[in-house]
């Protein structure tokens, strides 16, 4: 990941920011807003990673068209009908609610992913490891372990390619299937294995006869506590100004965006707006060399 003005602020503040990114992306359903929070998850996206979510905005893409155009298959209810599907009537009102929840299942992606970028597994812990403490190492472990599978999985792959036994394209189904069901053997005893190896060193360790402690190196500064004022002020901005409503069915009806528009595109922008403040301040400071 790359070096992130808004990932050096406090855990609570990031975690304030995502959870209010998050959940107005779920909640809201006006189109305006939907793109909004898209551009937004995906800008702070390509900041943190750059040319490396470039396949994943792509391949996001079919998928997004795909869940809008498969809506009105199932969903008959409008007036406007473009055409016929064996029979069922395929509307412009199903198909705009499909765009809908596409957009909202697309921005909750962007913005799950700039989560799992920003809050690490440390900064995790120091938010709930005295409120939570088993229920927030468990996640931290479960969240851990599924990157560790893929690696892993991938080290099996190599090392049965290494001795003559990886699958090819030319290898039948039979084959291939069979393959598979041996790297899982592999994979899953593996896990197990590492399981029982982290309950033994955990319990020699002396995990769970004394309250647990956790070491903070996350301290909350002033301009932590002005950038979660301004925060709140403008989700608080977003819910009292409204219209961010919009019905699809069985009429389309969607209300103008009003000043709570701003203030939600300006929620959004906090990450990469801070990034580009940075970026500014350090090519000037270069320049002064």
């Amino acid at each position: 990941m790359r070096s992130d003005a808004f990932s050096k602020y406090h855990p609570l503040t990031n975690f304030v920011f995502f959870l209010g990114a998050i959940g107005f992306a779920v909640v809201i359903q006006h189109p305006a807003y939907i793109g909004a929070s898209c551009v937004g998850g995906a800008l702070y996206l390509l900041l943190l990673k750059g040319r490396k979510c470039r396949n994943m905005l792509l391949g996001m893409l079919p998928l997004v068209v795909l869940m809008a155009a498969w809506n009105p298959l199932f969903n008959t209810y409008g007036e406007h009908v473009l055409f016929t599907v064996f029979g069922r009537p395929y509307t412009l009102e199903a198909l705009c609610y499909g765009m809908a929840i596409a957009g909202i299942f697309a921005a909750m992606m962007l913005w799950f992913s700039c989560y799992s970028a920003v809050l690490t597994s440390d900064k995790f812990i120091c938010l709930f490891g005295k409120l939570i403490p088993a229920l927030s190492l468990l996640i931290v472990m479960v969240l851990r372990m599924i990157p560790n599978l893929v690696r892993r999985g991938k080290q099996i792959l190599d090392a049965r390619k290494s001795i003559g036994k990886g699958v090819g394209e030319n290898n039948s189904l039979k084959q291939k299937l069979h393959g598979g069901m041996q790297v899982l053997s592999a994979l899953t005893d593996w896990a197990l294995e590492g399981s029982i190896v982290t309950a033994d060193s955990m319990r020699a360790r002396g995990y769970g006869t004394a309250r647990p402690t956790s070491f903070r190196l996350y301290h909350m500064t002033l301009q932590d506590w002005a950038l979660l004022a301004w925060m709140v002020l403008l989700a608080a901005l977003v819910i009292a100004a409204g219209g961010t409503g919009a019905e699809y069915t069985p009429q389309i009806d969607i209300p103008r965006p009003g000043w709570g528009f701003i203030a939600y595109c300006l929620y959004l922008m906090i990450p990469s707006l801070l990034h580009g403040k940075e970026a500014v301040q350090w090519a000037v400071s270069i320049s002064r060399i």
